[in-house]
Formats: structure tokens, sequence, C-alpha cells
């Protein structure tokens, strides 16, 4: 059968109103605005920038904070001076051999001091001569502290007057050292006092005189 007019909608077909597109979105579906949103997470934002606060103003105090100098390593035996760096042999004037000492005998006075650092300690007193003898007074090991110095009488006597020199031009005394650092055996110079008096006593001593 045939007619003129519109055609009717099918069963369950539903018009399309464009008066109200919202209603056409599911509900649920659409986004929040920036406000909605804010209200909905006021408390998370809050805690958030006072965290980022507090982390700035901590940060920049711990940068701003004085600087403490660091501290000094302790002072061990590896940083101590060696004990010939510090010591010093100043001959002083030549000295009558003590009673009792045996015949050809002859002495001398030298001063030790020590400049600084840990004490050191003169463990012996040796000369390069094969023909002479040495002894101390006070006798080895002695010990000096820092900044003050011992004055120690040298007694020498020849054994063996073809093996003691004729003139000892540079002569020179070999002084064995020990602190904290190291052990050390330096060879003094006393001057040419001391190599003066010395070619006179092995002249006197050596001779057909007798002392």
């Amino acid at each position: 059968m045939s007619g003129i007019g519109p055609p009717e909608p099918g069963e369950g077909t539903r018009a399309r109103d464009d008066r109200h597109p919202e209603a056409a979105s599911p509900a649920g579906r659409g986004r929040p605005s920036p406000a909605a949103w804010y209200a909905r997470h006021r408390r998370i934002v809050i805690a958030l920038a006072a965290a980022a606060v507090l982390l700035g103003g901590g940060g920049y105090l711990y940068a701003s904070r004085p600087q403490q100098p660091p501290p000094h390593p302790p002072r061990g035996p590896a940083q101590a001076p060696y004990p010939a760096q510090v010591v010093d042999v100043t001959y002083l004037d030549a000295r009558t051999p003590p009673p009792g000492a045996p015949p050809r005998s002859f002495g001398f006075a030298v001063l030790v001091s020590v400049a600084s650092g840990p004490p050191v300690t003169v463990t012996r007193v040796g000369q390069p001569y094969a023909g002479l003898a040495l002894t101390t007074e006070p006798p080895a090991p002695l010990r000096i502290r820092a900044h003050t110095a011992r004055k120690i009488t040298i007694t020498m006597h020849v054994t063996e007057c073809e093996k003691a020199p004729t003139d000892a031009g540079l002569p020179f005394l070999d002084v064995t050292l020990r602190n904290t650092r190291a052990i050390q055996t330096q060879s003094f110079i006393p001057g040419p006092r001391y190599a003066q008096d010395l070619s006179h006593a092995l002249e006197v001593a050596c001779s057909n005189r007798t002392r």
C-alpha cells in the first residue's frame, strides 16, 4: 500500500533534542572544572605545598650554615721530624781527662741541643779513627727534650799511634740519635777549633813527652 507523507519512526526510536547536547553524554563521563578538582583535592594540595616550603627552607639553612674547619690530624710518629733534622752539636772547649783515665788520654766538651719535636735519645757517640777509643760522660744513652741542651764530656785515648792521624784536618763525630720517627747516625763536624785541639792532643800523646 502506498501513500504520501513522512515516514513514521520505527518502534524504539527516540528523537534527538539538539537544544540539550549535554543530555546525550552519559552521566559521570564529563571532565570536572579546575575549581571542582581543587575543592575535591584541597587538603592534598595544601599538604604538598607545605612540604615543599619546609624542604626549601631546610635546604637553605643547611647550605648557609657556618662551615667548621677540618680537625687537625693527630701528630703521630710518621709526622715527627727526623732526629738529625732537629739536633745540633756545638764544640765548647778542651778538657782535662778525668782521674783514672788510661795513658795518652785527652778530653773535649760538646753541647748537644734539640730544636723541636719529640725527645731525642743519644744512643752512641763515636769517631772515625781506628787508633782512638772514646767514652762519654754522662754515658749513653742520654735523653734530651725539645728546646733543651745537654753538655757531654768526651774522653779519648790513643790505643795505637800508628793508626792515629798525625794531623786531623777535618775531624767529625758520629752521633747515633733516636726519636719516635727514626734511628739515625749523623756525622757532625764540630768546627776548626775542635780540629786544632784534637791535632795538638794527638801530637802530645804520640810524642816522647808525657802529659
